[in-house]
C-alpha cells in the first residue's frame, strides 16, 4: 500500500570548520548566495540521503563512484543488469512497455520510487523514447540562517606528485575553504498522490526518517572532517490525510530556527510535529 498521509518534514543542522558543499565552479568554496546566506544543494542532501540508505542495505540505483556495491560501471549497466531481475529487455520496446519498465525500476530501487529517475526507453526511433518517474519525495536547498563567514587557507604538498623530486611542481599549492560556524535549515515533503504512482510506503517514509537524524554518518573527509556537520533536529509532520491539513508553505512557516540551532515553533490546529534529535 502507498503512502497514505501527506509528511512535510525540516533538518536543522550545525557546522563548524568545514565546507558542507563545494562549488566547483568556484574553486569549491562553499556555496553561498548573493546575499552571503551558505547553501547546501538539494542534490547534495539527496546524495547523501541515498548513502545513509545504501549503507544500511538498501537497494540504491543512483550509488557514487566511491561507494559502489555492486561493482557495475555505470546507470546504464546497472539498468540492465541481470543481477537485478532488469536485464536487458526490460528497457527495450519490443520486449516490454515503458509503464511496465517503470514499474520494475520502482519495485528494485528504493531512491527511484523516493526521488524518480529518468530512464532511456530502447525503441525503433533513433531517437529513443525517456521513461521520467516523479518521485512523490521532494527537498529543498538548504540555507544558513544568518549570513556565512568563509576562511580560505593555502596549502601546500609535502612531496612533489611529478619529476625526480628536486623541484616541485605547480600543483604544489592549493586552497582549502570552510565555514567557520553555521546552522543550516532544510524542507522537505512527501505526496501520497505521487506515492501511488511509484508505490512509495509508509515503510519507505519511515526509512527516510530513521536515516535523517544520522544523516552525516560515515560522510568524513578532508572538507568535513568528523564531527564537524552535525544534525541537530529533525521535525517530523504527519498530516491525517492524503491530502493534509495546510499546505506546506503554512507548516514550514511555523518553524523558526535561531543563529545558535535553538528554535519555536507555532502550533497548528490538529497537527503536531515529532521532534527527534540528531544523532
Amino acid at each position: 500500500m502507498s503512502l497514505q498521509n501527506k509528511i512535510d518534514f525540516a533538518l536543522i543542522f550545525s557546522v563548524k570548520n568545514a565546507n558542507p558543499n563545494g562549488d566547483p565552479l568556484n574553486g569549491n568554496r562553499p556555496r553561498t548566495d548573493y546575499e552571503g546566506y551558505g547553501e547546501v544543494t538539494d542534490v547534495c542532501i539527496k546524495r547523501k540521503i541515498r548513502d545513509r540508505l545504501q549503507s544500511s542495505g538498501e537497494s540504491i540505483f543512483v550509488q557514487s563512484d566511491e561507494k559502489k556495491t555492486d561493482g557495475l560501471p555505470s546507470l546504464k549497466a546497472r539498468a540492465e543488469s541481470e543481477e537485478y531481475g532488469l536485464g536487458k529487455d526490460a528497457f527495450n520496446v519490443k520486449k516490454t512497455t515503458p509503464e511496465e519498465a517503470a514499474r520494475l525500476a520502482n519495485e528494485k530501487w528504493l531512491d527511484v520510487r523516493t526521488f524518480g529517475q529518468l530512464f532511456a526507453f530502447k525503441s525503433e526511433s533513433k531517437d529513443g523514447v525517456s521513461i521520467p518517474i516523479r518521485g512523490p519525495v521532494s527537498i529543498q536547498s538548504a540555507f544558513s540562517v544568518e549570513p556565512v563567514s568563509v576562511t580560505s587557507t593555502q596549502i601546500t604538498k609535502s612531496v612533489s606528485g611529478e619529476g625526480d623530486g628536486t623541484k616541485k611542481s605547480s600543483d604544489t599549492m592549493g586552497m582549502k575553504h570552510r565555514v567557520d560556524k553555521a546552522i543550516y535549515v532544510a524542507f522537505g515533503g512527501m505526496t501520497p498522490q505521487l506515492a501511488e504512482r511509484t508505490g512509495f510506503s509508509d515503510k519507505d517514509a519511515e526509512k527516510i526518517k530513521r536515516i535523517l537524524p544520522k544523516l552525516f554518518e560515515g560522510d568524513a573527509s578532508s572538507a568535513r572532517p568528523e564531527g564537524s556537520m552535525v544534525v541537530e533536529k529533525v521535525i517530523w509532520w504527519q498530516h491525517n490525510s492524503k491530502l493534509g491539513q495546510y499546505s506546506s508553505a503554512r507548516v514550514h512557516r511555523t518553524l523558526t530556527v535561531n543563529t545558535d540551532g535553538s528554535y519555536t515553533l507555532d502550533n497548528l490546529d490538529k497537527l503536531t510535529p515529532e521532534e527527534l534529535d540528531g544523532f
